[in-house]
């Protein structure tokens, strides 16, 4: 057992013979021909054809169409960057850092310096800013570059099974940069090692380069960057998005890790002191092949915590204190349990030495306040800190290439054979004082798992499968199921992505982030682990759904969040909408191909119906005192949303532009002055208006309006999970954070979900509080939504980071009742 304890101040995580034939190629020198392509005009990677039904898909699903594994041209593959306008607004000039208007005229001087840098543009951030993928290796013609996909997919499809078999590939290294945009010296440290590399002639470089493709994602986080932000320009923090690939920029990064396939990366990240360098405590995924990845990633860390103390920096003089690795001197605290952060999910992908870097030095938040002089003296060290970093890291690789390359095919192996994991042991990390059972963590892969087929919310849980570089088939049947065999390269993935998970609160006191995730309880689709694997073919994408009968009018049933999208642009355009019952609506046939274009778009099914509906809809103008996440769900969903907060409501918000409010953060009753706490009643209180809220917030904006007479009860607040609810229309599954439940309900206080009884945690990490309050056992059986006239609560996160996506509809109906008060809906 480790003994020292640590207090996490951020985030961690912490073949045949013919190819080897074929990848000695990738060593020879290179020479100019007509398959290298020359200095060109800036364009973006896009993969193949732009109006193929793949890439629409992938439009749709907000997944960049480019696919840069499939892209063989040599290398270098030069470019002109155009030019960003200046602007002196960028926080890194404070710190005498580079602007992000200063990356591309860089990276364009960078090109020039010789044959072994290429730059390309793999996508654009929230804000729409370049996404910079930069290659740095020793020059390939088109013909090494194809010798080294052939290889690579080999690899991945686990059809060799020793290093020997390929030993002309060569090795990919992937280094993220300023994820956190107010993390800035990955992107800088990165810079100055490219130059480094471009031009040095020493006999280590020309074989690191011979040997290895560099991959540089620049700046993960560009709007984060200029803004000095931690998060991207719709409020993400994208080191926690992997699960759900939300954003723009985690889906780049995901191509990234599928299409190269690194054995090692490192994402630099700040600021922790001294410099923090994974691998984490416990608990550790039970998905990963963990021993091959620990015996790595420690072995590199070894490197890296060397290298950075030889910096020669001190406490005293310098304020840096040395380096330390978790695994080694921490008890918990540093977990790497979820695979929302980026070197977790790498290790699904076949990285078996990944590792969040946390540099020494704090420059943001409350220090970027600092004298410039300090700031950059601080930035200055925490560049040195994380170049040190990487150069440690490159000679590690060029030592242990062949290793390395040898434990990736393992992990690939393991995975379609459907071969047993292996517990770590103190013969893992010999050396390592106290490894021992709480070190270790594996889990039992299913058959298979089949999701029926037929649903949107089936579809889009196999395309995001699939994104995932998750292999799907489908069952040989007209309405066959889909099927997803867990003997296959990425089960680990498939696994982390599908399986209920663990309710891992007796392991540990504390969890960093999030326990629990499950994808096959809360994106809505019905999925089941079998123990016999049905016969299916591959397919590359699901099925449609989409349908408008030809005939009558039409109706739209209410349970997807893509139902809601479909049914808000409906509205947005003026489609006299009316509600059928509970849960469906009815659209006039004389609105057909307006229908057919929205069931094209949001990939939805209508059905014929001789009824005309009762209610008429009108669109739902949202005032959403709410999280970043939220905010992105509701307008995934089609609302018409305005952002509120305490000082907005105080400087005089104009309620007659909005139907309801969604409050979950960012308000406080207490710190409303008297005008606007009067208005804010007053709409609450009136026809056709309503609350919807969620948590501690959310009951706070009730308690003070006086709508539910109802008590709010607070669970612990570091909780979280997937939990099993009881309602007679939700999908039995929620996720909570901090959840609440209530209790003392007064007269006219309608139950619209209750927590399981018993321990309602499925997987994640409750405990009570210290005092004994705050448990899964004080939930149990209580209300985790309820309802009233003027107002719906939720003790659940039904919208938390844009991810659970089966309970979106509870949100969106609660938004549309409320905004009909008037008309009685429920």
């Amino acid at each position: 057992m480790r003994t020292t304890q640590a207090t996490p101040a951020r985030p961690l995580l912490l073949v045949a013979l013919a190819i080897v034939a074929a990848g000695s190629m990738l060593i020879t020198p290179y020479k100019a021909s007509a398959e290298n392509e020359p200095l060109t005009r800036e364009r973006e990677f896009t993969g193949g054809a732009a109006d193929s039904p793949a890439a629409a898909a992938s439009r749709a699903l907000g997944a960049p169409v480019a696919e840069l594994g499939k892209d063989t041209r040599g290398y270098p593959r030069r470019q002109v960057l155009a030019l960003d306008p200046v602007d002196p607004a960028d926080k890194s000039v404070k710190l005498g850092l580079v602007p992000y208007h200063g990356i591309a005229p860089k990276l364009n001087s960078l090109q020039r310096l010789g044959d072994r840098v290429s730059v390309e543009v793999t996508g654009r951030s929230a804000g729409g800013h370049r996404l910079y993928l930069v290659t740095v290796t020793a020059p390939e013609s088109a013909a090494q570059a194809r010798a080294q996909e052939r290889t690579r997919r080999l690899i991945e499809d686990a059809r060799v099974t020793s290093a020997r078999q390929v030993a002309g590939y060569k090795a990919p290294v992937f280094v993220n940069g300023n994820i956190h945009g107010n993390e800035w010296e990955g992107t800088d440290a990165s810079l100055k090692l490219i130059e480094r590399l471009a031009t040095a002639n020493d006999a280590r470089t020309k074989d690191l380069l011979a040997h290895t493709r560099l991959y540089f994602n620049i700046t993960a986080n560009p709007d984060g960057r200029i803004a000095g932000t931690r998060a991207n320009a719709n409020g993400f923090d994208l080191n926690r998005d992997f699960v759900t690939a939300s954003q723009p920029e985690t889906r780049a990064m995901r191509q990234i890790q599928i299409d190269k396939q690194p054995a090692v990366m490192l994402d630099l990240h700040g600021y922790v002191n001294g410099t923090l360098i994974e691998p984490t405590t416990p608990p550790h995924g039970e998905n990963y092949e963990y021993d091959l990845f620990l015996k790595n990633t420690y072995a590199n860390a070894l490197g890296m915590e060397k290298a950075v103390n030889s910096l020669g920096y001190t406490p005293g003089r310098d304020g840096v204190e040395p380096a330390q690795i978790p695994f080694r001197d921490a008890e918990e605290g540093w977990d790497d349990w979820p695979p929302i952060f980026t070197p977790q999910y790498a290790a699904f992908h076949g990285t078996v030495a990944a590792h969040t870097v946390e540099i020494p030095l704090t420059v943001n938040n409350a220090a970027y306040n600092l004298p410039a002089e300090e700031l950059r003296r601080r930035s200055a060290i925490n560049t040195a800190v994380a170049g040190a970093a990487l150069n440690a890291t490159l000679d590690f690789v060029r030592t242990r290439r062949t290793a390395l390359i040898a434990d990736q095919i393992e992990v690939f192996r393991r995975g379609a054979r459907g071969a047993a994991q292996v517990p770590v042991s103190p013969s893992t990390v010999p050396g390592v004082p106290g490894i021992g059972p709480e070190d270790v963590y594996t889990t039992r892969f299913p058959r298979a798992y089949v999701i029926p087929s037929g649903t949107t919310a089936a579809a889009r849980l196999v395309d995001h499968l699939i994104a995932n570089d998750i292999r799907v088939t489908r069952a040989n049947s007209p309405a066959g199921a889909y099927v997803v065999d867990m003997r296959q390269p990425k089960r680990g993935l498939a696994n982390a992505l599908l399986a209920d998970g663990r309710d891992i609160s007796g392991k540990v006191s504390a969890m960093y982030d999030i326990s629990g995730w499950s994808l096959g309880r809360l994106w809505g689709a019905k999925v089941t682990p079998v123990d016999r694997l049905p016969a299916a073919r591959p397919v590359s994408r699901a099925a449609q759904v989409s349908s408008v009968p030809a005939y009558g009018n039409l109706r739209l049933r209410l349970d997807d969040a893509n139902a809601y999208a479909a049914l808000n642009s409906l509205l947005k355009q003026g489609v006299p909408v009316r509600r059928d019952g509970a849960g469906q609506v009815v659209v006039p046939a004389s609105a057909r191909r307006t229908a057919a274009k929205a069931a094209r778009v949001h990939n939805v099914a209508f059905t014929a119906t001789p009824f005309t509906g009762t209610t008429p809809l009108h669109r739902v103008r949202v005032a959403a005192a709410v999280t970043s996440g939220e905010l992105f769900a509701l307008r995934e969903m089609g609302f018409e949303v305005t952002p509120v907060s305490t000082e907005i409501l105080n400087a005089g918000f104009k309620w007659a532009s909005t139907d309801v409010l969604f409050a979950s953060a960012g308000l406080d009753p207490a710190r409303l002055n008297a005008p606007a706490r009067s208005a804010l009643n007053a709409f609450l209180a009136g026809r056709g208006h309503g609350l919807v809220g969620r948590g501690a917030v959310g009951a706070q904006v009730n308690a003070g309006a006086g709508l539910l007479p109802v008590t709010a009860v607070e669970g612990n607040g570091d909780a979280n999970g997937v939990v099993r609810v009881v309602s007679s229309g939700a999908p039995g599954y929620g996720f909570v954070y901090a959840p609440v439940w209530f209790t003392g309900l007064g007269a006219g206080v309608r139950v619209e979900e209750s927590y399981a009884a018993g321990n309602p945690l499925v997987s994640g990490h409750w405990r009570a509080n210290a005092d004994g309050s705050g448990s899964p056992a004080a939930a149990s059986g209580k209300p985790s939504v309820v309802s009233g006239p003027h107002a719906v609560l939720f003790g659940t996160e039904p919208l938390f980071r844009d991810h659970p996506k089966g309970e979106f509809p509870q949100v969106a109906q609660a938004l549309f009742t409320m905004a009909h008060a008037s008309s009685g809906l429920g």
